[in-house]
C-alpha cells in the first residue's frame, strides 16, 4: 500500500470510529465517551456504560454503524473556544477533562448529523466514504492507561477499502487465533499463569521445560563454540549499585519497590550487566584478555501495568538470553560484526528467515555526551554495512546509556517480533571507571556491548508456539515419537522399540491405553507429535514399524534402524518435519 493510500486509510478508520461511537449512544443514550483513535490495523473507542457489554451487542451497533453509513452524512469540522467546548460537553466528564489540558484557545469539534465529538480530524468528507468494517472485539481498558482510573469497555474495530480486503484481513485474524500461544500452550500443556502466585510468573510445565531447555542447551554449546564463557549472577542486589548504574534515576518505574535487609535496601534485578560488570572490577584486566564475552541466562524483574500483560509475550518476570562483551575500542566492530552473525545463524536455524532491522538513536534521557553517542551509532552502523544489512534509523528509541541494534523478526504470518538487540555503552564504563592495562602500562577504558540474540526466552517461546502453530520441528518437539499399538497383545513388542528409541536420545512416549488405534492417533495429532508407529500383527512378525507423520500421511512399514536414522536426519538439520 502507498504512504498516501495508508493515510487514506487511517483517516477512514478514525471516521468510522466516530460512526461507531454515535451508534453506541443511539443504543445507550447515558454514554460517556473515552477517546476512539485510528490504530495500526483498525480503530478502538472507549465507553463508560451503563452495563458491560458482551459480544453479542457488537452486531446491533454494526446495524445502527450502517444506518448511518447509509445516510451518507457530511463530517463538519468546527472550531469554538473552549467554554463553548465545556457547555458543549457538559455531560461528558472525560472529555471535559481532556479539554481542560488544551493549552490551544480554540477546540476543534466534528459533527456528523446530530452527532458531536471533541476531535482534531481529519475525517473522510462523509459517512458513506466508510466502506467494509467490521467490530472484533470487547475489552477492558482504563481511562488514560492508568489503573488507578475508571476502567471504561473498549470496542476494536477494522475498516478496509474494499469486501475482498476485510475478507482477508478476518481470515487472518482467524489463523492467528489458532495459532495463538496462550490457547496452545494451555492445549499442548506447555506452560501456565496463576493469578494466586501473581500476573505475569510464567509455569512451565514439563513439556514446556523440555522445549526451553533444549533451545537453552543449544544456546549455550553455540556460545561456547564462539568464545563466550557462562557466568551467573544474583537477582537481587543492594539499591546503591542500581543508582550508580543509573538504573534508579532512569528506569525507576519499571522496577519493584526496594526491600529492606538489616537496615540495607535491596531491589530486584531489572537487568543483568551491573553483575557481569562487578565480576569485571573483581580483578586488574590485561589487554591481552580482551575481548571478554560473558553470557548469562539470566531472570530478571521488570513492572509492567496489568493491562499490557500478554501471555509469555509481555511478562513481570522473563529470562534473558543475555550476554556482555568488554573489548578494547579496536576491537569493537568486529565484536558487534560477531554478535550480528551469531543472531542471524540463531534466527535461521529456529526457522526465521525474514527480520526488519532498527538502529536506534538516544531517546530524549539519556546518559553520557552527544560525542559519545555518535560514536556508538557510527560503530554500530558500520558493523551494518560490512555485513551489507539494510537497516533503517529509529529516531529516540535507544536505551539511556546507549543507541542499539534491534532485529524484528518475521514469524509465518508476516507479524514481527522483538529479537536480537545489541547495545554499544560507553557510558558504564564511565560509571563504573571499567578499565584494562594497555600495551603501554597505562589504564585504559573498556568498551562494552550488551546484547541478547533470541530476546527474553518466554516472548521467544511464544513466537516460536505462533511461528510453528504449536507443530514444533522434530528437533524441538517434547514428545518426538508416540508408538501406537493396535492391541494389548502387541505391547511386548512395543515396549522393545520404545527402549530402542530411548536408548538412541529420542523423545518418546508409548501409548498403552486400551483405547481406539484411531482415538490414539487424534490424540497425538492434537499434541501435534512429530512421529506416530503404528504396531499390529504385521510389524512383530516382520520386526518393522510403520510410520505415519502428524499431517496424516503415512510412510510404507521399515525397520526401526532405518526409522531411527531418518529421525536423527531430521534433528540434525534441524528443518521442519
Amino acid at each position: 500500500m502507498s504512504q498516501q493510500g495508508g493515510k487514506n486509510l487511517e483517516t477512514m478508520r478514525h471516521s468510522a470510529a466516530h460512526i461507531m461511537a454515535e451508534a453506541v449512544q443511539s443504543l445507550f443514550p447515558e454514554v460517556k465517551f473515552g477517546i476512539g483513535p485510528a490504530i495500526e490495523d483498525g480503530f478502538y473507542y472507549d465507553f463508560d456504560l451503563p452495563r458491560p457489554l458482551s459480544p453479542g451487542d457488537l452486531p446491533a451497533i454494526e446495524a445502527e454503524m450502517r444506518e448511518t453509513i447509509a445516510q451518507d452524512l457530511p463530517f463538519v469540522c468546527q472550531e469554538v473556544d473552549k467554554e463553548t467546548a465545556r457547555r458543549l460537553f457538559s455531560s461528558q466528564p472525560y472529555k471535559l477533562e481532556l479539554i481542560d489540558e488544551l493549552t490551544d484557545k480554540e477546540v476543534t469539534i466534528y459533527r456528523q448529523g446530530a452527532f458531536s465529538d471533541l476531535c482534531r480530524g481529519p475525517h473522510v468528507a462523509s459517512t458513506g466514504e466508510v466502506k467494509a468494517f467490521k467490530l472484533l472485539n470487547i475489552a477492558g481498558a482504563y481511562w488514560r492507561g492508568d489503573e488507578r482510573r475508571p476502567m471504561l469497555q473498549r470496542i476494536y474495530g477494522t475498516a478496509f477499502e474494499t469486501e475482498d480486503d476485510l475478507t482477508s484481513y478476518l481470515a487472518g485474524l482467524e489463523e492467528a487465533a489458532r495459532r495463538d500461544h496462550r490457547r496452545l500452550g494451555k492445549e499442548l500443556d506447555l506452560f501456565s499463569i496463576h493469578e494466586e502466585a501473581g500476573s505475569g510468573l510464567i509455569f512451565w510445565h514439563p513439556k514446556g521445560a523440555s522445549i526451553r531447555n533444549i533451545i537453552e542447551e543449544f544456546w549455550k554449546a553455540e556460545h561456547i563454540k564462539r568464545g563466550y564463557e557462562l557466568v551467573y549472577t544474583p537477582h537481587i542486589a543492594k539499591s546503591d549499585l542500581w543508582e550508580r548504574s543509573g538504573h534508579w534515576e532512569f528506569y525507576q518505574e519499571s522496577m519493584y519497590p526496594a526491600m529492606d535487609i538489616e537496615g540495607q535496601g535491596y531491589l530486584l534485578r531489572p537487568m543483568n550487566c551491573p553483575g557481569h560488570i562487578l565480576m569485571y572490577k573483581s580483578k586488574l584486566r590485561s589487554y591481552r584478555e580482551l575481548p571478554l564475552r560473558w553470557a548469562e541466562l539470566g531472570t530478571v524483574y521488570r513492572w509492567e501495568r496489568s493491562g499490557v500483560l500478554h501471555g509469555l509475550t509481555r511478562v513481570r518476570g522473563f529470562t534473558q538470553d543475555d550476554a556482555h562483551i568488554f573489548c578494547r575500542l579496536d576491537q569493537l566492530e568486529n565484536e558487534v560484526i560477531g554478535v550480528l552473525e551469531l543472531a542471524r545463524f540463531m534466527l535461521k536455524t529456529f526457522g526465521f528467515v525474514e527480520y526488519q532491522i532498527l538502529l536506534s538513536t538516544q531517546p530524549e534521557k539519556y546518559a553520557g555526551t552527544i560525542e559519545v553517542w555518535q560514536q556508538a551509532i557510527e560503530t554500530l552502523s558500520s558493523a551494518l554495512t560490512h555485513l551489507e544489512l539494510p537497516y533503517a534509523i529509529n529516531p529516540g528509541e535507544g536505551v539511556f546509556y546507549g543507541p542499539k541494534i534491534d532485529i524484528l523478526l518475521k514469524d509465518a504470518l508476516g507479524r514481527s517480533w522483538q529479537g536480537p538487540t545489541i547495545q554499544v555503552d560507553f557510558n558504564l564504563p564511565e560509571r563504573f571507571e571499567l578499565n584494562y592495562i594497555g600495551r603501554d602500562g597505562r589504564e585504559h577504558r573498556v568498551a562494552m556491548i550488551h546484547r541478547t540474540v533470541l530476546g527474553s526466552m518466554e516472548r521467544f517461546l511464544g513466537c516460536l508456539i505462533e511461528h510453528y502453530a504449536g507443530a514444533f520441528p522434530v528437533w524441538l518437539a517434547p514428545v518426538q515419537v508416540v508408538i501406537i499399538t493396535i492391541a494389548d497383545r502387541h505391547l511386548e513388542y512395543a515396549r522393545n522399540v520404545e527402549s530402542e528409541l530411548d536408548s538412541q536420545g529420542l523423545r518418546v512416549h508409548l501409548d498403552e491405553r486400551s483405547e481406539r488405534m484411531n482415538l490414539k492417533i487424534r490424540d497425538a495429532q492434537l499434541e501435534k507429535i512429530p512421529y506416530m508407529l503404528m504396531v499390529g500383527d504385521k510389524e512383530v512378525k516382520s520386526d518393522t514399524v510403520t510410520v505415519r507423520l502428524r499431517s496424516g500421511e503415512n510412510i510404507k512399514a521399515q525397520s526401526l534402524a532405518s526409522f531411527i536414522a531418518q529421525v536423527k536426519d531430521a534433528i540434525q538439520s534441524k528443518r521442519p518435519l
